[in-house]
């Protein structure tokens, strides 16, 4: 995911820009999961393009549940949100897309 980040205010600073997947519905996890991370430095009124990459394939399973029955990570058919914020809280979160799995 790749996005402009822009420090609107008056003074240098930091911000933790976060990815967040909400896992098809049935799933049986938590409503959000955070997939990606990038601590970003700016100084007053500049901006500066952050890629985060969420990579299915990753040792964290960002996009798969255990399955027991299986032994084996299992990547859920259905639509996977996407979230951008600076915290898991409902009010920092946009959808920023959707990705879908599965026929």
């Amino acid at each position: 995911m790749t996005f402009n980040l822009t420090n609107t205010g008056a003074v240098a600073g930091s911000e933790v820009a976060q990815v967040y997947l909400g896992l098809p519905s049935g799933s049986d996890e938590p409503p959000k999961r955070l997939v990606g991370w990038q601590k970003v430095k700016l100084d007053p009124g500049t901006s500066q393009t952050v890629t985060i990459e969420v990579d299915e394939n990753d040792s964290s399973h960002p996009m798969s549940n255990w399955d027991q029955a299986s032994n084996g990570w299992v990547t859920p058919n259905g639509d996977f949100t996407v979230y951008l914020g600076n915290s898991s809280a409902k009010t920092d979160l946009v959808v920023a897309g959707t990705i879908h799995t599965g026929p």
